[in-house]
């Protein structure tokens, strides 16, 4: 049987291949370029052979050609590049993310004739990456991806305005105090919206610089400025199809404004050190702590911008104003620490209970939460008292109660009022705990009251 000269089937194999194969000259010049590469940047075989391989904007390469050297690149001299990541540009001007390997051709006496690089796209695996550290990071934060709680009508308001605004593509402001649980809600629009299979894209405006913020929300090119040593994507060209969060939008300042303002109003972006034009297929999520109605009185915010992120408002009222949630909200704080610290006996005296729900938690749910997680850590017992909590908290609530007993004036039920306190501590055995629960008050009521009528234990037991 006559030997085959697979050489000769060479182009029509490499044609049909799945990986991505691009053969390139020793002048640097493509001579091959297989279906897969096609598909992968957009152009057609026919029109980058011929073209230096630099037209395809390899952000990994670097050009050694000089007077005294005489290779086109660093694969010529190395021999060899293996799991190289790199960014390619495509066509259209859009980044596409790679693994390239590649390896010199030689003919029979040794000489090196060509470079044969292959790549494989990982674009797909860049969204899952990130789709998996997002919800290890709401795992991690919150104990649960969309854990937001609440019974009271004002959030079952909020949820059936989140309900209808991820049906939609329309942009939404979240606003609310700084700890009410804004991101939790922009987490939840993703979730249950159409957009839920793509990638869900987060940046904190306040955490970056107006230089830095830029590179980070439209990305750059390489050589855009000092230390731009890699083409790099921008959060809203990786959430393409999906949805960005722009956290504390009031922070950004009025240049940054006016480019995002194009990019949401056009679905449009120019990367850094790049006038090239590119679309994306995004829906913003905005939230603020922030009144941006007074900012755009001072000048501080675009009123178009705000006119194009407000198109669906969602207001999160504070804490105080829905305290039916408060003891909902500890004891789902309280199963999530019995878990993170193995402390399957943790819960919440009622006395310290009734304490949390008079409070009115200037720093909200995320106060409540702190609060919470130092007293679980705190509690040898298992049973939350007052004196677990943060001594701050002990003063302020011991306060409380002395206002409380201060505003009780003395009156005809005054002297029936400390019967029922000496009987309920002499069935107590001088347990003020005990009393207190028998009486239906909090501890340091029971406290005020015999401090008010000059009552110790020992003289109850005496």
């Amino acid at each position: 049987m006559q030997a085959l000269d697979v050489s000769l089937y060479f182009s029509e194999i490499a044609k049909q291949l799945h990986e991505a194969i691009l053969i390139v000259g020793t002048d640097g010049k493509i001579v091959f370029a297989n279906r897969s590469m096609e598909s992968l940047i957009g152009f057609s075989a026919r029109e980058i052979e011929g073209s230096p391989c630099t037209v395809l904007g390899c952000d990994a390469c670097h050009i050694l050609r000089s007077e005294t050297q005489d290779a086109w690149c660093a694969l010529f001299i190395k021999g060899r590049v293996r799991g190289k990541r790199c960014m390619l540009t495509r066509k259209d001007g859009t980044f596409v993310s790679t693994m390239k390997n590649a390896s010199l051709i030689r003919n029979a006496k040794g000489k090196t004739v060509a470079a044969v690089e292959t790549f494989g796209d990982l674009t797909e695996s860049d969204i899952k990456d990130a789709k998996i550290l997002e919800l290890t990071r709401a795992l991690q934060e919150q104990g649960a991806f969309c854990g937001i709680v609440g019974e009271s009508r004002a959030m079952k308001d909020v949820f059936q305005l989140i309900e209808k605004a991820a049906r939609s593509d329309a942009n939404i402001l979240i606003t609310g105090e700084s700890g009410t649980g804004k991101e939790l809600v922009a987490s939840a629009l993703h979730e249950t919206g159409k957009r839920k299979s793509r990638p869900f894209i987060k940046i904190n405006c306040s955490a970056l610089s107006e230089s830095l913020i830029e590179s980070e929300l439209f990305g750059h090119a390489k050589g855009a400025f000092t230390g731009a040593y890699q083409h790099r994507k921008g959060l809203f060209e990786m959430a393409d199809g999906g949805d960005v969060f722009l956290d504390e939008i009031g922070e950004i300042a009025t240049g940054t404004q006016a480019k995002l303002l194009r990019v949401v109003e056009n679905k449009q972006l120019e990367r850094v050190g790049d006038h090239k034009s590119l679309y994306v297929d995004v829906r913003v999520i905005a939230a603020t702590n922030r009144n941006l109605d007074l900012q755009i009185a001072e000048g501080l915010f675009r009123p178009d911008l705000y006119y194009r992120l407000n198109v669906f408002p969602i207001h999160l009222p504070p804490l105080n104003e829905r305290r039916e949630d408060i003891p909902l909200l500890a004891y789902s704080f309280i199963e999530e620490f019995r878990k993170k610290f193995n402390h399957d006996r943790l819960q919440i005296s009622p006395a310290v209970m009734a304490l949390l729900a008079q409070y009115h938690w200037p720093g909200n749910v995320r106060e409540l939460r702190s609060v919470l997680e130092y007293a679980s850590i705190l509690s040898d017992s298992g049973m939350i008292e007052l004196h677990d909590l943060p001594n701050r908290y002990q003063e302020l609530f011991m306060k409380m109660n002395e206002k409380e007993a201060d505003s009780n004036p003395a009156g005809d039920g005054e002297c029936e009022e400390k019967i029922r306190l000496v009987n309920a501590l002499e069935q107590s055995g001088g347990n003020q705990s005990r009393a207190a629960a028998r009486l239906g008050v909090h501890r340091m009521t029971v406290w005020n009251r015999m401090r008010k009528y000059g009552i110790t234990s020992k003289r109850v037991l005496g």
